[in-house]
């Protein structure tokens, strides 16, 4: 029972600094403020947190794990066809877009804000962005493209300018314009030769 109860207010602080930083940003919102959105105390803070960092990339954890199990549910509903995939993806981004409070993608935010390629905040964001980028790989790979790393750094970039243009564009054309360009990208990709 004991091990519930530390768990569910370490979920409490993490669900806490969602709603914080996501809305106010990462070095904007103290720790304090942390804690009185929990109803906690310091000292419960500390016994699951070392440190404002470990809670910043607790929350980039638990928003990287809802982005995969949505990515890789939307590349296995289409069972290869990467139109119905990415059609489930740009949906869900502009729908995402179009949200109360939406501030576009939570990992470029914290990017800017941890400009240091070595915090542990820089790392996590690196390490989200290559999966990204792997997903994109296997949503593609059906297709014999040439090159699927090369499309799939260009997917990533339509990705990026998706979250970018939901948060600072007009929300309601994002996802429509993420299609397009997703599509007429690997439309132009060269195929891989037979021989």
């Amino acid at each position: 029972m004991i091990a519930t109860v530390q768990g569910s207010m370490r979920e409490r602080l993490i669900e806490a600094a969602n709603e914080l930083f996501y809305a106010q940003g990462l070095r904007a919102v103290s720790v304090d403020k942390v804690i009185e959105r929990a109803g906690t105390t310091k000292v419960t803070f500390y016994r699951h947190f070392q440190s404002k960092d470990d809670l910043i990339v607790a929350y980039l954890e638990s928003r990287a794990a809802l982005e995969r199990d949505g990515v890789d549910a939307a590349i296995a509903y289409g069972k290869g066809d990467v139109d119905v995939s990415l059609g489930l993806m740009a949906d869900h981004t502009g729908a995402a877009a179009c949200s109360p409070g939406f501030r576009g993608c939570p990992f470029i935010n914290a990017a800017a804000e941890y400009p240091d390629p070595d915090s542990a905040v820089r790392k996590l964001v690196d390490a989200h962005r290559d999966w990204w980028t792997s997903a994109f790989e296997r949503l593609v790979a059906p297709l014999g493209l040439a090159d699927p790393a090369a499309i799939a750094d260009d997917l990533m970039l339509l990705r990026d300018g998706i979250m970018v243009a939901g948060y600072l564009g007009e929300p309601t054309r994002v996802a429509a314009s993420f299609l397009r360009s997703c599509q007429a990208v690997i439309r132009c990709a060269p195929r891989a030769s037979a021989g």
